[in-house]
């Protein structure tokens, strides 16, 4: 009976202290962000309370295993497992602990400035950051924990070690594509080239960068279609970046009219129009003639905005306003197009014409 209770006592006892030490870190995380409502790194921090709990788990059934007196012939690969477990959680703590101060670093620094690009490049490069730091010490963790847990392993290990020159040669012609789109992904991180949130046109289709990665980044284009592209992409082909040097943007409309066209009650209706509209920023406006052929003018209306959303939008509503105002008010304005052909002789003038000339031929 005592062979049973001991290890049930042993490893019920230490769960339960590790649930319970998770539940009062929880509640000291809650309590610390009430004293403190400025920063959100308390709450941020809850984030770790899973890898605590399985970190202090793994250690403390480690620590008492002598204690449960089991004596198994697997005792040493158990206390491996849990050296294993071990190392894991407490990478997996690091990694939380690492994106919750960066969360509240990118929060804190949002709040102090207004440059909406500084804040969307910082993210841009924490993001990227946070990737290699997490593949770099996953790999390492797994390397070590290998290594030095699995005696029977260190063979396999060791000359995977001394083959690694070669091995890296290999990789690196086979990985080509892999390893250009892990550069572009740190000179885009840290170029300022292109960021998360920035108003894109690749390939003819504009959208917003919603992710980056280390080998793709994704475009969520206007209809909510994914466009998902190598980061090299952004480092050899050129692209258009409506966000760069700024969220300010002039947007045109071109219209094509008749020469009857009322262009100076145009303009004076379009500049009445944009004092209605919230989305003019009231920077710049203007409505010229850009063109000129036989059968129309061709009138391009300008007017600025504070960021994509905005300017898509009032240009849209700009064209529409012109085209219904020309057509309540100046109809002929509008372009027309021919569909019969005018200066041909009717069907008398026709026969005239085609009896007078038999006649001359009989003469």
């Amino acid at each position: 009976m005592e062979d049973v209770l001991r290890p049930l006592i042993v490893f019920c006892g230490t769960i339960a202290l590790t649930v319970v030490a998770g539940l009062l870190f929880d509640r000291l995380m809650r309590f610390y962000a009430r004293r403190r409502p400025d920063t959100r790194l308390p709450l941020l921090l809850r984030r770790v309370r899973l890898p605590l709990q399985v970190l202090l788990g793994a250690v403390a059934l480690h620590a008492t295993y002598p204690l449960a007196e089991l004596e198994l012939r697997q005792d040493a690969v158990i206390r491996n497992v849990l050296a294993t477990m071990a190392i894991m959680a407490a990478v997996w703590l690091v990694i939380r602990a690492a994106d919750a101060v960066a969360d509240n670093t990118l929060s804190a620094y949002a709040q102090r400035t207004r440059d909406v690009a500084r804040v969307r490049q910082l993210r841009t490069q924490l993001g990227l950051v946070r990737r290699i730091v997490t593949s770099v010490l996953v790999v390492t963790t797994a390397a070590v924990a290998i290594l030095l847990l699995f005696p029977g392993l260190r063979t396999l290990g060791t000359s995977l070690l001394a083959s690694a020159g070669v091995i890296g040669i290999i990789a690196g012609v086979a990985a080509q594509s892999t390893l250009s789109n892990l550069m572009a992904g740190l000179q885009i991180a840290f170029g300022d080239s292109v960021k998360i949130g920035d108003t894109v046109v690749v390939e003819g289709e504009m959208g917003t960068v919603e992710e980056i990665t280390l080998a793709f980044l994704t475009v969520r284009i206007w209809d909510d279609r994914r466009l998902t592209m190598p980061v090299s992409y952004f480092n050899s082909q050129p692209y258009e970046n409506w966000s760069r040097g700024g969220s300010q943007l002039t947007g045109t409309v071109y219209l094509h009219l008749d020469h009857s066209t009322p262009v100076p009650l145009l303009r004076e209706h379009l500049h009445e129009y944009l004092r209605e509209r919230p989305d003019w920023d009231g920077r710049s406006w203007n409505l010229l003639v850009t063109d000129s052929a036989p059968t129309n003018i061709v009138v391009r209306a300008a007017m600025s905005a504070a960021d994509s959303d905005d300017v898509w939008t009032l240009r849209c509503a700009v064209r529409e306003e012109l085209l219904n105002w020309l057509g309540r008010n100046h109809p002929y304005s509008l372009p027309k197009i021919s569909t019969s052909i005018s200066g041909m002789p009717d069907e008398e003038q026709l026969m005239a014409l085609t009896g007078a000339s038999e006649n001359g031929h009989r003469n």
